[in-house]
């Protein structure tokens, strides 16, 4: 059915049709609404067999899914931020020990300085933890890949993350085919558990384990995650049959086929991206573009195939490991080690600040020149950058950095004149 809703409310809606049987929340934006959300469906008598528990904070919310997951419930959970970073003991808690959690995660910028805006900074930080981690595109595809996600999670027994852009896609409107009953029924079977505690058959979950088979242990987990790279695109063509949809698979080609550059990047910005593409190859530019829609497991062979024709590679992200550079470009050059392909590395809209089509345009060209430095910050102010290395210079006591640049460009000053 055709709907003209938030994304908070499709994802809720999605959630629903998917018959939880535990939802653990604390609020945190901006994920904030599809709990919500949820929480009033299951109030209203909306979701059978469904407890809702409210707690005290994230950690608690993902802790109280470990448990329900062990004894056997679907179970799931959202976060964003500094959400993810207070739970992120239970994140690699919940992975080791094989639970098949879902969890939404409202990408967004981790503090400090407080940003409540669009990065991926809260699932970067824990790309090394286990779960899967799906990027989504759109509101349609966040309804979609959830419905994918629990059958992921359930025939793996592992836990995933769906990371979809905050504000961006959480509170936009978009029209969303939402789905029958009878549809996610027929997708997503029951949930029969691999693990689940019984007292009639005691056993240990999360147990300890010795350096004698903590290698192995980790290994298995790393075998489920390759195992995920085949299994991801067969249940996306499963999903495609009964649906109507092309919503999920590990990667997604804009003209690719034949173009000499490709661009790469993940998420919402993708919409963004198409526009100016489709300009540029109709002004005669060798130009195509890629979508990595999971993030964990990588999806390097597909990133090989659909490469082949390119001679240079540009990766948008918004995520940076501070130090180093572009978090997916790491990957991408790993994966495409063996290819004689130039990556070129690209850093934007980190907190949220706005990619242009214009911005986008003038950094395609640079990076069509092999122009671009390494790493690229986008639409980066290199003055008001330089001005505050020159007062660290300058003066010992030169205060503090963020509030030294909310002065420099003239947001404290406006403030106080208000």
């Amino acid at each position: 059915m055709l709907k003209q809703v938030e994304g908070s409310q499709a994802v809720a809606e999605a959630v629903a049709m998917c018959r939880p049987e535990v939802i653990s929340a604390y609020p945190i934006t901006p994920q904030t609404h599809i709990v919500e959300d949820l929480g009033t469906m299951v109030k209203a008598g909306d979701i059978e067999n469904c407890e809702f528990l409210l707690v005290e904070s994230e950690f608690g919310a993902l802790s109280a899914c470990i448990g329900s997951s062990a004894a056997g419930a679907r179970s799931y959970t959202a976060t964003s931020s500094q959400g993810m970073l207070f739970m992120m003991e239970a994140v690699y808690n919940a992975s080791g020990m094989g639970l098949p959690i879902v969890m939404t995660v409202g990408n967004r910028a981790i503090g400090a300085p407080i940003n409540i805006w669009n990065d991926w900074g809260d699932s970067m930080s824990a790309r090394d933890g286990g779960w899967l981690q799906l990027f989504v595109e759109s509101n349609q595809q966040a309804v979609d890949v959830h419905i994918q996600a629990f059958k992921l999670a359930e025939e793996l027994s592992l836990p995933v993350m769906v990371c979809m852009d905050g504000f961006i896609l959480t509170h936009s409107y978009s029209q969303v085919d939402i789905p029958e009953q009878s549809q996610v029924d027929e997708f997503l079977p029951p949930f029969e558990p691999r693990q689940v505690l019984d007292p009639a058959s005691p056993l240990s979950m999360g147990a300890m384990v010795g350096p004698e088979a903590f290698t192995e242990v980790r290994f298995l987990s790393h075998q489920k995650q390759l195992d995920a790279l085949d299994l991801i695109p067969q249940q996306a063509a499963e999903f495609e049959a009964i649906f109507g949809r092309d919503s999920g698979g590990l990667v997604k080609e804009f003209d690719c086929a034949g173009a000499e550059t490709v661009v790469i990047t993940m998420g919402s910005v993708i919409g963004t991206m198409k526009e100016v593409l489709v300009d540029m190859r109709a002004e005669g530019f060798s130009i195509g573009a890629l979508t990595i829609r999971s993030f964990r497991p990588f999806p390097s062979a597909a990133l090989q195939r659909a490469l082949k024709d390119a001679k240079r590679v540009i990766v948008f992200e918004k995520s940076l490991a501070v130090g180093m550079g572009g978090i997916v470009s790491m990957n991408v050059r790993m994966a495409l080690k063996d290819d004689p392909i130039k990556v070129q590395s690209v850093i934007g809209g980190l907190g949220g600040r706005p990619i242009t089509r214009a911005g986008l345009r003038r950094m395609f060209e640079k990076g069509l020149q092999d122009q671009l430095e390494e790493p690229h910050f986008h639409d980066i102010d290199m003055g008001i950058v330089e001005r505050e290395l020159e007062r660290e210079k300058q003066q010992r006591h030169s205060g503090s950095t963020a509030e030294n640049i909310l002065y420099d460009v003239g947001v404290v000053a406006a403030a106080k004149t208000i």
